[in-house]
């Protein structure tokens, strides 16, 4: 779909690009830095603080690692893809991300169940198919509660048995990618058991789980089905500190306008046109991510099964 009019037209930064990003390069120092020094230390660290900063860390690399399929933070391709591929969350190679969120920014098939590969939606066929156990846990995830304590072991389960099932029918590009993967992950783990006697169990429930629920808080209202493309992103404002978790991701709406704008751009593009983002969106606002947990963490954002089936052809 052609955007034409401001301030959705191509935005001058998306062509004009520093060589190197600087604020986002001393961010990737400080999350790496951050991350090994976590873990470095995990048995001085108490309970309190080490689970707390592991968690906010994985998720902060998330964020960066989205950052960097947008094309950040320097015109060096190789060198932003070995920055994003450094596999802390351990389950997800960057590769993979990368092609399926590139995916998602196709708009005019956001939230469709198949063609969405980041929808939460199902079709009906496919809703049926899950079973009475499968549609219980699938509810319990449109709360946000239920989102943030099943949502990992479910979605990170489900791909992986998706992603091992494409390899074993002959998908070999899928099965380089993993290699490459299997590869950076045992260089992680070798540092968490070899450096830092951190058994990779105690990894995986005290930073893994909890850093993968807190990217979900994210994800959980960003995007909701609709007939119009553009009414079906959200904008969450008004959160300093999540905000910079997220990379100012929280304001998606405006990403989804301007995907290669550098996320420190995005609260000053979004305060100059707040009134024409929300019209556009057609008032798909929260007031911080407080409303989000005050108004879905115990009751659905929205049903499983795709309002509209699929998205609309003509959209």
């Amino acid at each position: 779909m052609e955007i034409t009019a401001s301030p959705f037209a191509k935005h001058p930064d998306s062509t004009r690009r520093a060589s190197i990003e600087w604020p986002t390069l001393t961010l990737a120092a400080g999350i790496y830095g951050g991350w090994g020094l976590v873990t470095f230390f995990h048995a001085e660290l108490p309970f309190y603080v080490l689970v707390p900063l592991g968690a906010w860390l994985l998720a902060w690399q998330g964020s960066l690692q989205h950052e960097i399929i947008h094309g950040h933070p320097t015109r060096w391709r190789r060198f932003n893809r070995f920055l994003g591929a450094i596999p802390l969350s351990l389950w997800l190679p960057y590769e993979r991300y990368r092609v399926l969120h590139l995916c998602h920014h196709r708009d005019e098939v956001l939230t469709d169940p198949l063609d969405d590969p980041e929808s939460y939606y199902w079709t009906e066929e496919h809703w049926q198919e899950l079973g009475l156990v499968g549609r219980w846990l699938v509810k319990a995830q449109t709360r946000l509660l239920g989102r943030l304590v099943i949502g990992p072991f479910w979605s990170v389960s489900r791909y992986l048995l998706s992603e091992a099932k494409a390899m074993l029918a002959g998908d070999r590009h899928l099965a380089r990618i993993w290699a490459r993967h299997l590869a950076g992950c045992a260089v992680i783990l070798a540092w968490l058991v070899f450096v830092c006697d951190f058994n990779p169990l105690a990894y995986a429930a005290l930073i893994l789980y909890p850093g993968t629920s807190l990217l979900m808080v994210r994800s959980f209202a960003e995007h909701k089905a609709e007939h119009a493309v553009f009414k079906r992103t959200a904008i969450v404002e008004g959160s300093p500190v999540m905000g910079l978790l997220f990379l100012y991701n929280n304001l998606h709406a405006v990403h989804h306008a301007h995907p290669t704008l550098p996320w420190y751009k995005l609260p000053a593009v979004y305060r100059a046109n707040r009134a024409a983002f929300l019209e556009r969106n057609g008032g798909l606002l929260y007031k911080g991510y407080g409303e989000v947990f005050r108004r879905f963490l115990l009751r659905a954002h929205d049903q499983p099964e795709h309002p509209l089936g699929r998205v609309p052809l003509d959209s």
